[in-house]
Parts: C-alpha cells; sequence; structure tokens
C-alpha cells in the first residue's frame, strides 16, 4: 500500500532510534504504524521508541514525553518521519486553482479523501523519513546557535529540525522547484547571531522584531508552486505560450544552482517580470526564487497570495529604521545562508524608456554582508535578461514622459492591466541567462579586508553591478519592434513603403551579423519582405505605428502622439548601436576640426561616451576604445581617410553601413540642449522639479516651432538624466563663471546637434541610392511589352 521512503537505509543501521512521527489522523497513524512494522521486520535487533512529534506551537507542557526521551540516550538517532501524500498526475488548470479553497490541498488531503485515495491510488501515500542524526548532534547544535535555556527549549529545536528534515525529503521526491524556507521566524528568533545583534539596537525586542519578519515572510506553498505556470499566464496572456529561452544558458544556470546561492537580477520592462522569473524558473525545473517587491503591491487578497508565492515585501524607506533595517539584513542573510535563491529587479523599478536604469546597490549590500560575514562561500549573481516584442504598458510609459502622474496600485488597476493585457497579441517573451557573476571574484574571501572597508566594499559593489547589468544587455536579442520603430522615428513623421522598410533595414541587419549580437526570431525574418509585413502590421492600429493602405500599395509610419510609446522600443535595442553611433558622430565632428583630426577623433568619441555615461551601459574606456578601433578598422585605411579630412570623411561616413546616430540617440542629446538652454537664465541651484516643469514648457514651444526634431525629445524621463549630466558639468550650483560655463556648455550641444544634421544627410543620399537601385532592378525585371 505504502512505499518506503527513499532514504529509510538511515533507519536500519541505526540499533537506537527515536521515531518522532507526525500523525494528524488515524489514517496517517496506520501508514506510519505500517512502515515501522517493515523497519522492525528488517532489522529486527534494532529499538524503535515511537513519539508523535508535538505541533510546532506546542505548549511546553506537550514537550514533557519528548524531553524525556532525548535525556535517555546521547547516542540515539531521532528519525522524522510522516505520510507524503502525492497529488495526482496530470491535473487540469481548474484542479490546480481549486488547491487554493478550503479541504481541497491535494497535499494535505482530510481524513474521508486520505481513505478515498488509499482505495483508488494508494501509491500517492508515502511515508516518508527525513534525515536522521544523533541526539549529541542535535544538542551541540543547540548550543552553537540558539539562546535556549532549557530542555523544553531543547525540544522545540529538536521539533523545528525535524519538521525541516522531511521537509527536504518530500522536496526531493517532488523536484528543485519546490525547496521554500520553512520556520524562518522561529529559527532567526532562536539564534545566538541575531540576539546579540538585536541587544545592539536602543529599544529594540524581540516581539518588535518579531512583527517585521511577519511582514517579510514569505515561501512557496506546493499548491503555489503548481500555481506558477497558471497565474504567471493569466498576468502575461496576450503574449506566445512559449518563453523563448537559450537552453544552454539554462543548463550551465543549472550547474551553478546546484553548487551555490544565487541572486537573480532580472531587467525591468514590465509589471509581468516579476511573475515572468518565477514561471522561467519552474518550466526549466529549477528551485524557486524570491522576490524581494514594494510593500504597495500588498493589496487585498493579493498580499496573502504573493506571500505564498515567494514574494518578500519590503517597505520603500528601508534606512528609516534601524531595527527594520537590521531584521531585514538578517532575514536576507537567513535565507543565503539555507541556500535559497533570492531575485530583484538590478534596476530597482520599471524603465519606463525601455533602457536600462542604472543598478541600485541597497539590496545588494545586505547579500554582499551576509556574503563577507562567512554565510555562504560564494554566491551567485544571475544575470536574467527580460524582453518582449510588445508591451500594453508603453502607452503608460509616454503618458509619465509627457509629465504624468503613475496610477496606484490596487483591485481596480489590477482588473484593468489584465484586461489589457488579454486585447490583443503582443508577441513573445524572451529570457536570457548569461553567465553568472562569482561574488567571491570581487569581494574576496569572507571574512576578507572588505568586511571592514566600507568604501572599498562600495566600489567592490558598483563594479559587480555593473557587470551584470552589462551582461544582461549583452544577452538581450534585438527585436523586430525596436529595429523597426527606430527607423520609423527617423523619417519626422513621413511613411514608407513595404519595399523601402526592407531594404533599409537591412543594414542594420548586417551590422548585427558581423557583430554576432543575439537577436530574436522575428529579427531574422526581417531579411524577409513577408517578416517586415508581418513587423509592422502588428504593430499597427496606432501600437504605435499607422497603417494607410487606401492607396496604391500600403505605407505606415508615426503619428506624433505615438512617438513616446515607439521610442521605448527603440530604446530597448541601442546597446546594440550605442558605439557604432559614437564613431560617426566623432567623424562629423573630426571633419570640421582644426589640427590632428586623429587626436579630434579619438577625443570626441570619450567626450561623447562621459556625456551619455547617466543613459547608456559603457564597456570600461579602454575596452570601449579597442571596441571602435576595431570597427574602424573594417574600413580600409581609415585613419588616413581621417586625416585627411573633408570629402575622404564624407567617402568614410557614405560607405559606412548602417548609419545610426540620428535614429539612436539624436532625442538624447535634444533633450540636453532644452535643459541647458532653461539653464541659461535660471538661478543657481535650481530644483529637479522647477528645471523640469521649466524643461518641458520650452520644451513643448521648440516642437511648435520646429525647432527640434520631434516631441520624443519633450519627455520628464529623459529631462531626469539630462538633470544629471548638466550637474555633472557642475552647471546647477553657484560656481564662479556660470553663466559662461553654462553658455559654452549649451554651443558644444548646438555643435553636436549640428553632426547629426550632417550624418543624417548622408544617411538621407544613402537611403536615395538604395531607392534609385531598387527602381532600376524592378524596371529591369519587367517583361520588355511594359518597360516600353
Amino acid at each position: 500500500m505504502t512505499e518506503p521512503a527513499s532514504d529509510t537505509s538511515a533507519v536500519l543501521t541505526a540499533q537506537d532510534s527515536l521515531v518522532l512521527a507526525s500523525m494528524q489522523t488515524p489514517v496517517e497513524m496506520r501508514l506510519v504504524m505500517d512502515w515501522l512494522g517493515q523497519q522492525r521486520a528488517r532489522n529486527p535487533d534494532a529499538k524503535f521508541d515511537v513519539l508523535k512529534l508535538p505541533s510546532r506551537n506546542a505548549p511546553p507542557s506537550a514537550l514533557t514525553a519528548l524531553v524525556e526521551q532525548l535525556e535517555s540516550g546521547e547516542d540515539r538517532s531521532v528519525v522524522p518521519v510522516r505520510v507524503f501524500w502525492l497529488p495526482p498526475p496530470d491535473r487540469s488548470r481548474v484542479e490546480k486553482v481549486a488547491g487554493l479553497l478550503p479541504g481541497r490541498d491535494p497535499y494535505h488531503p482530510n481524513q474521508r479523501q486520505q481513505r478515498r485515495i488509499l482505495r483508488s491510488d494508494p501509491r500517492r501515500a508515502r511515508a516518508v523519513a527525513g534525515e536522521s542524526a544523533k541526539v549529541s548532534e542535535l544538542r551541540q547544535q543547540w548550543r552553537d546557535t540558539t539562546v535556549g535555556e532549557n530542555e523544553r527549549d531543547f525540544a522545540q529545536f529538536v521539533t523545528r529540525r525535524a519538521i525541516l528534515a522531511m521537509e527536504r525529503a518530500e522536496y526531493r521526491i517532488l523536484g528543485p522547484q519546490y525547496k521554500s524556507p520553512r520556520l524562518v521566524k522561529p529559527e532567526i528568533l532562536a539564534s545566538t547571531r541575531f540576539r546579540a545583534g538585536l541587544e545592539k539596537i536602543p529599544g529594540a525586542t524581540v516581539e518588535e522584531a518579531g512583527k517585521m519578519l511577519d511582514e517579510l515572510a514569505t515561501g512557496w506553498s506546493r499548491v503555489s508552486v503548481d500555481l506558477v505556470s497558471v497565474l504567471g499566464r493569466m498576468l502575461s496572456r496576450g503574449f506566445e505560450p512559449e518563453i523563448d529561452y537559450d537552453e544552454y544558458q539554462v543548463a550551465a544556470m543549472r550547474a551553478g544552482l546546484e553548487a551555490h546561492p544565487a541572486v537573480l537580477l532580472f531587467s525591468h520592462r514590465s509589471y509581468i517580470d516579476g511573475a515572468v522569473v518565477p514561471v522561467a524558473m519552474q518550466e526549466n525545473r529549477l528551485p524557486p526564487v524570491h522576490v524581494f517587491a514594494g510593500i504597495n503591491l500588498s493589496f487585498g487578497l493579493m498580499g496573502p497570495l504573493l506571500r505564498r508565492s515567494g514574494v518578500i515585501f519590503i517597505r520603500r524607506n528601508i534606512g528609516d529604521d534601524p531595527l527594520y533595517k537590521y531584521v531585514l539584513r538578517e532575514y536576507v542573510g537567513y535565507i543565503v545562508e539555507k541556500r535559497f535563491n533570492l531575485s530583484w529587479s538590478i534596476e530597482g523599478t520599471r524603465s519606463r524608456t525601455g533602457k536600462m536604469l542604472p543598478p541600485k546597490l541597497g539590496l545588494m549590500a545586505y547579500v554582499a554582508d551576509a556574503y563577507l560575514d562567512g554565510r555562504s562561500e560564494d554566491i551567485l549573481l544571475q544575470p536574467v535578461s527580460i524582453s518582449f516584442d510588445q508591451l500594453h504598458e508603453t502607452a503608460e510609459y509616454a503618458e509619465y514622459a509627457r509629465g504624468g502622474e503613475k496610477t496606484a496600485e490596487g483591485i481596480g488597476w489590477l482588473y484593468n492591466f489584465i484586461k489589457a493585457q488579454g486585447e490583443r497579441n503582443y508577441g513573445k517573451i524572451y529570457v536570457r541567462f548569461p553567465a553568472a557573476v562569482s561574488m567571491r571574484q570581487y569581494l574576496g574571501p569572507p571574512h576578507g579586508s572588505l568586511a571592514h572597508d566600507q568604501a572599498a566594499k562600495r566600489l567592490a559593489l558598483q563594479k559587480m553591478s555593473f557587470e551584470v547589468a552589462w551582461r544582461i544587455l549583452r544577452a538581450t536579442p534585438v527585436t523586430a519592434t525596436g529595429l523597426v520603430c527606430g527607423l520609423l522615428l527617423t523619417t519626422r513623421g513621413a511613411a514608407l513603403t513595404l519595399e523601402q522598410l526592407h531594404h533599409t533595414l537591412q543594414d542594420s541587419l548586417d551590422y548585427l551579423e558581423r557583430k554576432q549580437t543575439p537577436v530574436s526570431n522575428s529579427a531574422l525574418r526581417l531579411r524577409r519582405r513577408d517578416g517586415v509585413r508581418a513587423a509592422v502590421d502588428a504593430l499597427s492600429n496606432g501600437h504605435p505605428i499607422t497603417r494607410v493602405d487606401s492607396g496604391r500599395e500600403p505605407v505606415w509610419y508615426i503619428a506624433p502622439d505615438k512617438e513616446h510609446a515607439a521610442a521605448f522600443y527603440r530604446n530597448s535595442v541601442i546597446h546594440a548601436f550605442l558605439e557604432t553611433s559614437i564613431v560617426e558622430l566623432a567623424l562629423a565632428y573630426a571633419r570640421r576640426a582644426d589640427g590632428d583630426r586623429m587626436e579630434a577623433f579619438w577625443a570626441q568619441a570619450m567626450r561623447l561616451r562621459d556625456l551619455l555615461k547617466f543613459d547608456f551601459y559603457f564597456a570600461d574606456s579602454t575596452v570601449f576604445r579597442a571596441n571602435i578601433a576595431e570597427e574602424m578598422a573594417w574600413h580600409q585605411n581609415w585613419e588616413a581617410n581621417v586625416a585627411a579630412g573633408g570629402d575622404e570623411i564624407d567617402a568614410l561616413l557614405f560607405a559606412k553601413r548602417p548609419l545610426m546616430s540620428d535614429a539612436m540617440l539624436r532625442v538624447f542629446f535634444e533633450a540636453y540642449e532644452i535643459v541647458a538652454d532653461v539653464l541659461r537664465d535660471a538661478p543657481a541651484g535650481i530644483s529637479k522639479k522647477e528645471l523640469t516643469d521649466m524643461a518641458l514648457g520650452v520644451g513643448r514651444q521648440y516642437v511648435a516651432q520646429d525647432r527640434i526634431r520631434s516631441s520624443e525629445s519633450v519627455s520628464t524621463l529623459l529631462f531626469a538624466t539630462a538633470r544629471q549630466v548638466v550637474a555633472d558639468q557642475d552647471l546647477i550650483g553657484p560656481g564662479a563663471d556660470l553663466a559662461q560655463r553654462r553658455d559654452a556648455f549649451r554651443r558644444e550641444l548646438r555643435d553636436i546637434r549640428r553632426d547629426f544634421d550632417y550624418v543624417e544627410q548622408i544617411a538621407r543620399n544613402q537611403f536615395a541610392a538604395r531607392e534609385f537601385k531598387a527602381r532600376q532592378e524592378r524596371s529591369e525585371d519587367k517583361p520588355a511589352s511594359q518597360a516600353q
């Protein structure tokens, strides 16, 4: 009727065992006794004492029997046993959801359900033994790690260890995706380490710390694990059912997770990212992650549900309360020490522009503290790239860019979000797991010098975090959506035909292939006209492209009110063209420079890198320079052509494929210039809000006057980094010659904008040449009679 647990060999070798049996019903009692009978038959000389395992919150009087048994011999082996109820195989989606209802949990059937299971499918009932331990070993652990003072405290400790041992035995049967922390609060509160730190905080109490642990507490219930795919698909409905993975990356990550705990740091473009990561782990049978989220998402029924689904809710202002900060640090350390995996967005919040934000170090510092304190031999920082063909949230982001306010989360918000997800097809979700970053490699060994040098530790954290973000960017596939939107945003609202779209996109695809940049299947299909047609049609009806098909042939364009939404998609691919765009602007600068043009070329390339550092990630200066040189080496005698200047640089740029600076970077420099123009007569020390409000007003004026290319540059999101740029140039606070320096910077930006105009004109000449060639080819393909 029942199967013995897989680790029962430990029971057979012990001559004196105390069996702590978790039995909640007569059915489970009978199954455990049958299992014990089998053990006695296999080892008739062994002594087995059986005691019902006290409940986790048992009063001291209920522990008397266990105390007596534990005092009867230090060499006794303690073996925890309980009945494990397997769910029925091949459950439907409805049956999995029903597991949330009272009395329907398949892992904890009631007595009537247990009897039915034994009649219909007895293989679903298994008596499982957790790993055994001697009383002396348990007592030593108790003394070393807890603040327990008497034998009843020891009995409670043994009870917790028994429960955890049985949990481990069961998830070995179920699979690693069911691994989840249990008994976190009592384990932390009882630890010597935690109590010692608590005593150093004035006014801190165990009771208050316990309440904070309740607030942080999370875990994956087995029913929640089963529902991951169901709930994840509900949130991500509208996308194709199969997530796009790189199987080699999944295999490499699996090997890493078997050796060390990990923090999965994901790029953040959508609310559904937090659901995509658990779904990806479950679909690939990997250990679950415990995702940090803002406590603003703990509303209504969502709070309890998400807490049972691995979500850790944290307060917005962590540093305001020293006790909360301490409890959170110890909680993170405990999770890492027990080798459970954590996850959060490396950017800290959703990127509303489509490009990656700078990494946030707050939670990372807690993990680093746990590592440096020796709670793990190493911790892996696993980059996770999540990208999409389309998102319905781009309309929301466009409203933010125009100065709109964020919608507060709540039940109504959630309903509208899920509803919007199902309104149309949004294409595929792409998940990539590039190589993990070793914390040991950046921080040195545990208890090393960085444990006592806060400045050095912070610098190492910054380098480590930027490396994670860099790997995310390098692994993120370029999509057809990003390429098409990037192209149409350069036409200033003019529509293009299918043929024009197709021949213009080929240079970008050639470049990506030569650079071996990851691309999506949708981008690869742009090699064919039907692939281009599928891409632009998927974005049509104002999402964000408009199609006009009432004439001789259909044409596509981006309307002015859709430019911010389209920019989100274009921005998601800029990383692939960032360095080549800088090359173009540096060549344009060298053309108008006096003196050594090669020196001017390199100086301007580094200057542009410096100006753009708040908007984009770059390789370090040495690698960046090497990358530029490698790309320029594709052009024969490029250094001689640059040194010659004039027509030689014109020819060099005309031969360069593709020309991308206008498509990729113009709007950022236009936003910088608007802010610099506002500073012309702004007071020293102008506030962020005042500067942004003035920039929005001036920017709208310049759009109306056609002084800048599009309304895309008029964005609170772009002005936020533009303010960082001018602050970095020391143009905000008071200082000597402030007005002159502000004016000089504004002139510099205007000169860069003229460089954009120059490169754009050459790109238009390339387009005209392709158009002429295409017309010739079409003419040659016509029959002679039609040609006449």
